[in-house]
């Protein structure tokens, strides 16, 4: 099974961070970052899609997709 994340956060070095550490749990990104102007905060706000297998596990939708 193939569990998918999309990681938002503030373009900054915290997103950053938070999108390593995804790589270094074995989640691989899953096309480019995507940017946009936030009008409320002013700021630019990032995301990126991260993809991971998942074996021999079924899909539980209650289950957070960070311990899969």
């Amino acid at each position: 099974m193939l569990i998918y994340r999309f990681l938002t956060g503030e373009d900054d070095a915290a997103f950053c961070h938070k999108v390593t550490k995804a790589l270094s749990q074995g989640w691989q990104l899953h096309g480019g970052p995507t940017y946009a102007f936030d009008s409320h905060s002013k700021k630019m706000r990032a995301g990126q899609a991260v993809t991971r297998a998942a074996k021999d596990q079924p899909y539980d939708p209650d289950k957070p997709l960070s311990d899969y």
